[in-house]
């Protein structure tokens, strides 16, 4: 389920460094290459509100297969483009295949397990979850110029085809039959709205999916604030991007750990007020001009780290009381999630001020918002 969850980090970020390429050989301004990752995004996010009724209905493995399936055929469109438009529609397409595998490996962990021990797998799945986004882009940076930019969606492909294979092998259906949902627009629009009034779930969906939206600022904001305000070299800026990912990884597991002595409702109360704590102090250090690139670094690197104790936390305790609608609850965190991401990032990409500033009052906004939802609000 991990590797099946990287699948959406790997898609998104491989391709990143060759930009400049596809746009020469697409004969378009190199900007307008970036709209193929916004598509992505808003195809990942509207998909999930679809495929979470399919999996409550025809169980996990089938839409899985399906969902890769599409994925795949996308992916070879990708990589055969000859025009901009082309790559776009492939691009959209091959975000509602890999929003399967955002959705459903969530369903089958809660599925397997109860609240705490769910918490546990979900903590493991982030490791892989946060190496991803660090290692595509260097994989991409390394294998562009050596395969080219459709070269690298061959390796997508290549990826999709073993996954295809592990599901086949090793997956089982984890919905039992007597769990099955109705496929009617009545149920749909009943389990949807049901959620949606439902205090527990959309505490703890928004506690996550406001925190990972912070996440999502930083992607968009780092590029600037590394290399513009504090001057980093642009081939030093993996570095000290992927050191607030190795945050990421850190907190998950101490997620792991802390789980075997405590609830998970008190690792989530805990990260919340850490994570506040951190973002609150970035943004105070930048208002009277103390920031630097080592204390940039610890704020960052502190709330990366509550972070990936947040996300399995809040996830495990929001799909806690969903039974038969599990695969519906996850989708529409999935959805929540991503779009608040694609909010918060285009926040910080607008506001433009040369500093620190949009990307910490961003994370004040969503890590507060968070923190009310998760402390205040939610009841394990």
């Amino acid at each position: 389920m991990a590797l099946i969850t990287a699948l959406g980090p790997i898609t998104i970020d491989m391709y990143l460094p060759t930009f400049p390429a596809i746009a020469q050989d697409l004969q378009v301004p190199p900007h307008q290459i970036e709209l193929t990752v916004s598509s992505y995004l808003m195809g990942l996010s509207l998909a999930q509100l679809f495929i979470g009724p399919i999996t409550d209905r025809y169980g996990r493995k089938k839409p899985l297969l399906f969902g890769l399936s599409l994925y795949l055929l996308a992916t070879i469109s990708c990589a055969l483009s000859t025009s901009f438009e082309m790559l776009l529609v492939a691009r959209t397409l091959q975000a509602f295949g890999a929003a399967s595998c955002i959705v459903i490996p969530r369903a089958v962990i809660r599925d397997h397990y109860n609240t705490q021990d769910a918490a546990h797998a979900l903590s493991l799945l982030m490791l892989i979850m946060g190496l991803a986004p660090v290692l595509a882009p260097v994989a991409g940076s390394f294998l562009g110029p050596i395969v080219g930019w459709r070269g690298l969606f061959a390796i997508m492909l290549v990826v999709a085809l073993l996954l295809i294979a592990l599901c086949v092998l090793k997956l089982q259906e984890s919905l039992p039959p007597e769990n099955a949902v109705k496929l009617s627009a009545k149920t749909i629009s009943s389990n949807y709205f049901g959620l949606l009034c439902h205090r527990n779930f959309m505490a703890f969906a928004l506690s996550g999916g406001l925190g990972m939206a912070g996440l999502f600022a930083f992607i968009a904001s780092s590029p600037t604030i590394f290399i513009t305000q504090f001057g980093i070299a642009p081939e030093n800026f993996g570095f000290f991007f992927g050191l607030n990912a190795a945050g990421l990884i850190l907190g998950s597991q101490i997620s792991v750990r802390m789980l075997r002595k405590h609830a998970s409702i008190k690792v989530l109360k805990t990260a919340l007020l850490l994570g506040l704590i951190s973002s609150v102090t970035g943004l105070l250090l930048t208002l009277t001009h103390l920031i630097n690139l080592p204390l940039f670094m610890i704020c960052m690197f502190s709330l990366s780290a509550c972070l990936g104790l947040i996300n399995p936390n809040s996830t495990a305790l929001a799909l806690k009381e969903q039974g038969a609608r599990l695969g519906v609850a996850s989708a529409l965190m999935g959805c929540m999630q991503f779009l608040f991401g694609t909010l918060a990032s285009s926040l910080v990409s607008h506001w433009q001020t040369g500093t620190a500033l949009p990307l910490f009052t961003c994370l004040c906004v969503c890590i507060g918002i968070s923190f009310i939802c998760g402390r205040h609000i939610g009841r394990a």
